[in-house]
């Protein structure tokens, strides 16, 4: 039985796998294109401000990816702004609370976050180069735009992954579920609009926000646009994407709607769920089944060493090396040095032990070395987002669903589900405790802007 506590790589937290599906739309739509009009002052969010440059790339991005998906029928430009406004707000918050937590992505992390890029796109790092300058994306600009992205990552993860705990009970409970086959099978593409309610304890602000409710639902079973009316109503961050999140397991499904999605046929729209961030629309756009049965299982255990404010990436290397010197020439124990040095709070403590896996919810690098390891063998140093590792392959195995794989499966299921739910809630948290001063209206819909 797995014991509770939370894996450092799991696929609710952000990996470079996922962020080089990202450098495939930045390629594709030129995210970060430098704006040749005058800048000036869009907001102030604390000691910070949003550019108007950042606002017209924002639209622009917006306004390609509609005409590249040949989509007509958009809401309005006051709308699409209001809501690229929003996003711009939540990320320069998030990027202060990252700045007051000392995180910081080097740049040889960088560097080798744009190789995998480039290698996930099918490219040699110069063909990628060459992508990049053809669509007019300045590789510097390029580069900062992703060290942003990691960023975000980054400081979600570190607050979100200590606000999550499960049991053993809430394993068993899963477990037990008539839904859970379905869900370690079959893959979803959900539709998500949020409607906002400041106050859940005012009548009148519950009951506008219901009536609206209502009224999408109504729209949708008429069949409306999905995609337009989560643009126009949704407060959630999948708003621009037209609240689309995308095909997932049932394992990364937010846990408020998990259960109900399972109940659903393609194109159906569920009934209103609410809970404290607001009222939530959920429709099924598609689904599809796995092809899978058996997989390769890999019993892993790894040491993290991170750089900081005050170890450099170069002495977080030679302590990683060190680490590896004594596990090899000193046969010390890999539990005992994981436990004492490892920065992967989530698995220290367990001797820096993954269980089994088959590597599908860790990031790329760190699969791809541990495929490559060979089993009781040590692995040479190797750097991924997260900082420097070194892991060793305890054993390795063929399996078609053993208890202890379903269980896996199972802390990972309900891990991706309260991480959606935890990362709205602390979004909510700090966007009350900031001070936000937006320019008027009238400024930000300019046709300048």
């Amino acid at each position: 039985m797995i014991t509770s506590k939370v894996i450092f790589f799991f696929a609710g937290s952000a990996s470079v796998g996922a962020l080089c599906k990202m450098a495939i739309v930045f390629v594709a739509l030129g995210v970060g294109a430098v704006s040749e009009k005058i800048d000036g002052i869009a907001a102030i969010v604390n000691d910070d401000v949003i550019l108007l440059s950042e606002v017209q790339s924002r639209y622009d991005d917006f306004v390609t990816r509609a005409r590249q998906a040949n989509v007509t029928d958009i809401p309005t430009r006051e709308v699409i702004l209001s809501q690229i406004m929003e996003r711009l707000v939540l990320e320069s918050i998030q990027l202060q609370e990252a700045q007051l937590r000392g995180v910081e992505i080097e740049d040889e992390e960088l560097t080798d976050a744009v190789s995998t890029f480039a290698s996930q796109n099918g490219m040699e790092i110069e063909a990628f180069l060459a992508a990049l300058e053809e669509q007019g994306i300045p590789y510097r600009q390029f580069r900062e735009d992703v060290r942003r992205e990691m960023i975000l990552n980054r400081v979600q993860r570190g607050v979100v992954n200590r606000r999550i705990y499960i049991s053993d009970r809430d394993i068993r409970d899963l477990r037990t579920s008539p839904f859970f086959n379905d869900m370690v099978s079959d893959e979803f593409r959900v539709g998500h609009i949020l409607l906002a309610v400041e106050d859940s304890n005012s009548r009148s602000a519950m009951g506008a926000a219901e009536e609206r409710a209502r009224e999408i639902i109504q729209e949708l079973k008429a069949g409306a646009d999905f995609a337009k009316l989560a643009i126009e109503n949704s407060a959630a961050g999948t708003a621009l994407e037209g609240g689309d999140l995308g095909w997932r397991k049932a394992v990364a499904l937010p846990s408020l709607f998990a259960d109900v999605v399972l109940t659903l046929e393609p194109g159906e729209t569920a009934d209103v769920i609410a809970n404290s961030l607001g009222l939530h629309i959920i429709q099924l756009l598609e689904k599809r089944g796995a092809s899978t049965t058996t997989e390769t299982q890999t019993l892993v255990r790894h040491i993290l060493i991170q750089p900081s404010t005050i170890r450099t990436d170069e002495e977080a290397l030679l302590l990683i090396n060190d680490i590896r010197g004594q596990i090899i020439e000193d046969q010390t124990q890999f539990d005992e040095l994981a436990e004492k040095y490892s920065d992967d709070a989530g698995t220290a403590l367990a001797g820096g032990s993954l269980g089994w896996t088959n590597g599908a919810d860790l990031v790329d690098i760190f699969r791809e070395t541990m495929t490559n390891t060979s089993v009781s063998e040590v692995s040479a140093p190797f750097r991924s987002e997260f900082g420097w590792h070194i892991l060793e392959v305890e054993d390795r195995r063929e399996q078609n669903r053993s208890e202890e794989a379903l269980d896996d499966m199972a802390l990972r299921i309900l891990h991706n589900r309260r991480f959606d739910e935890k990362l709205q809630e602390w979004l909510k948290e700090i966007r009350d405790e900031a001070y936000v001063q937006i320019r008027s209206e009238d400024a930000l819909d300019k046709e300048e802007i």
